[in-house]
């Protein structure tokens, strides 16, 4: 009986614990399922629809009408490419330089850690407005302090048009990604390498191993969930990019995005037949790209 007693009591306490919790989790849970999960499902329903951001009266039915007229739209198909050369070039780079930053400053002094944690991470909390504000005086075509100082040094002749120019206009808005995305990542990496084996590090260089031999062999594979968290994280954000394009160039000089072009289409274009169900069917297609990138990520990562 006392052993009865005992694990009713076990489970009772168990029974709080977890409606405590739940009950913990309820405002978030409130606000994923009505910010995130509703409008997922909308946004599906809608996509097979003629639906318009102005209608009155219920939509009609499509089918897949609105997919297939997405690989006949030539702007669409042109922000595809521009999103996937944000992607191709941005995340190996910014995972690239992150990494080898880490493991540059992991084993500095406390301060000196601090210090370029700041430095690095400053871009991400500043917010993405500020960030290309500055960066848009910073490429200003007449008085920007970029052609200002490559005239200085007798590198260029004449301002360049950089937000305005096809061609250079997307390695800006690449090398504005970078620097506002590499602080997460050096942040993670730091963290991941100081919690690296140390006792299997050292046995290592005891045996003779190089300093790449130690990285490859025992750092690499400890740091890699690290390493897939954030190529899935830059990889999302990156297809995401919005806030740069609206704010530098409006989609124009060749930085046209499938997210910009999703925005267009279901707030700008109101006069076009379907817009709205038009937009939510480029929606679609960007979750399955960031669906599919994610899991052939994941299972790089598995493999390694």
């Amino acid at each position: 009986m006392e052993k009865q007693s005992k694990r009713d009591m076990s489970r009772t306490l168990q029974r709080r614990e977890n409606i405590s919790g739940y009950l913990f989790m309820l405002p978030s849970l409130v606000f994923f399922v009505g910010f995130v999960v509703i409008p997922m499902f909308l946004c599906i329903g809608m996509s097979f629809t003629d639906a318009n951001l102005n209608a009155k009266t219920a939509t009609g039915f499509v089918g897949l009408t609105n997919f297939v007229n997405l690989w006949q739209d030539a702007k669409f198909l042109d922000a595809l490419k521009n999103t996937f050369v944000l992607v191709v070039v941005t995340v190996p780079a910014v995972t690239l330089f992150s990494l080898w930053v880490s493991s540059v400053i992991y084993k500095m002094h406390s301060a000196a850690l601090s210090a370029f944690r700041c430095i690095f991470y400053l871009p991400v909390v500043t917010g993405s407005v500020a960030v290309t504000v500055v960066w848009k005086w910073i490429l200003d075509n007449y008085n920007g302090i970029l052609n200002t100082a490559l005239k200085g040094a007798g590198i260029i002749e004449k301002n360049i048009n950089w937000l305005g120019t096809s061609g250079i206009a997307i390695w800006c808005i690449i090398l504005i990604m970078f620097t506002t995305y590499v602080g997460q990542p050096i942040v993670l990496y730091v963290s991941a390498l100081g919690n690296v084996d140390q006792t299997l590090v050292e046995a290592a260089q005891v045996d003779g191993a190089t300093n790449f031999q130690v990285f490859w062999r025992i750092k690499w594979p400890q740091i890699m969930p690290t390493t897939l968290y954030i190529l899935v994280i830059t990889t999302i954000n990156t297809f995401q990019c919005f806030a740069l394009i609206q704010l530098l160039t409006s989609g124009g000089s060749g930085t046209n995005t499938v997210m910009y072009y999703i925005y267009q289409t279901a707030f700008k274009l109101t006069e076009q037949p379907g817009h709205f169900g038009y937009a939510n069917a480029m929606g679609v297609m960007l979750a399955i790209f960031i669906a599919i990138l994610s899991a052939i990520q994941f299972k790089l990562g598995k493999e390694k």
